[in-house]
């Protein structure tokens, strides 16, 4: 095999609230020994976002931070969202905002989320072992559409509001090829989910979505409803191979998938659109459990994966630190989130207890 050249990345590390920094601070441990490892440079640069960028300037998404997420070849995440904002859904300026905002100003139109289930964790989830075993999907959400970004109205006296749920063709056209490709690569089945029985935008989705089938003949192509989706994605995950969806389904049932995983501190994802990837776990910023040491932080590894792999086209390294992942686990060690009634007590670890073990078997 020919020896990987070196490669040298500038990479954007936006912790964001709650347990993000403490995660996050480990995916760049890992990225720090990889580039150690293999003989790459990587590059490192900090930015606010979130509650912790409001608190510090008054902007969800201060300038700073953008202008180096668009000179950076990848971004780490962590989480955003603290519970002020939660109590107050009248405040103006809101974390999410930021969020939203860096998707849109990036163009990161895709979002995909692996749902990998590792064998060990089986007893972890809630779903019965054997409904689970073998489940491997690849989301595809849309990201940069839908009833997110659609014009938003509310009555002055506040008794009516509304979000226009809404799709062009070509927002549909970008992400289904992405899907479809993938799905070339994997066991060639996509399974597109709407509900074109009853909205118009999900009837275009569908349409657009066939025309696109007719240019990947080797896969085969399926429609479901996003109601019957959610079941059968609890009944019977294995028949699922890549799924493609629209922004707010794609949001409700890649958490529901999370389950398969067991823990959402187990599931990483990438945005990604022609340009800067943006890389993080799905979990949200877990502001009861923000500074106590006990976040998972194997999401946040799982996506620099992802970044090694989409972003930086670094397969090795990508296989290293999953197979690190995989060890650690297969050794027996869990985080709160993961662990079930037969894990020994000396076998639990905090944040940093499991950051510590995937850079020894990383190494």
């Amino acid at each position: 095999m020919a020896k990987q050249e070196k490669v040298r990345k500038r990479i954007l590390v936006i912790g964001g609230d709650g347990i993000g920094p403490e995660v996050t601070r480990w995916g760049r441990r890992v990225l720090e020994a990889v580039a150690e490892k293999y003989g790459h440079e990587f590059i490192f640069e900090e930015g606010l976002m979130g509650h912790a960028a409001i608190e510090a300037t008054g902007d969800p998404l201060p300038e700073d931070t953008l202008s180096k997420a668009r000179q950076s070849d990848a971004i780490l995440f962590g989480a955003i969202g603290h519970p002020k904002y939660d109590q107050d859904p009248g405040l103006k300026v809101r974390p999410e905002q930021g969020l939203l905002r860096i998707r849109k100003e990036l163009g990161l139109y895709a979002n995909l989320r692996p749902i990998k289930l590792f064998d060990e964790l089986l007893a972890a989830s809630s779903i019965k072992p054997e409904v689970l075993q073998g489940a491997d999907i690849l989301f595809f959400r849309e990201l940069t559409g839908d009833v997110y970004f659609g014009e938003k109205k509310k009555a002055e006296d506040g008794s009516w509001a509304s979000d226009l749920m809404i799709y062009h063709t070509y927002e549909v056209e970008r992400i289904a090829r992405r899907a479809f490709e993938a799905a070339r690569q994997r066991r060639k089945t996509l399974c597109s989910v709407d509900k074109a029985n009853v909205l118009e935008s999900s009837r275009l989705w569908r349409a657009t979505v066939q025309r696109i089938a007719a240019d990947y003949p080797d896969v085969k192509c399926t429609h479901m409803f996003v109601d019957n989706a959610a079941m059968q994605l609890i009944r019977d995950p294995r028949q699922f191979d890549v799924i493609l969806t629209a922004n707010l389904f794609g949001d409700i049932l890649t958490d529901e998938a999370s389950q398969i995983a067991g823990s959402m501190g187990m599931l990483a994802s990438a945005s990604i659109g022609d340009g800067t990837g943006f890389y993080e776990p799905i979990h949200g910023s877990a502001p009861d459990i923000a500074g106590k040491g006990i976040a998972n932080p194997l999401a946040s590894i799982l996506s620099v994966a992802l970044m090694l792999q989409i972003g930086f086209q670094l397969q090795e390294e990508a296989e290293a630190v999953v197979r690190a992942v995989d060890q650690t686990l297969k050794a027996g060690y869990r985080t709160v989130d993961i662990a079930d009634k037969h894990t020994p007590n000396h076998m639990m670890v905090g944040t940093d207890g499991m950051g510590q073990q995937i850079i020894r078997f990383l190494s």
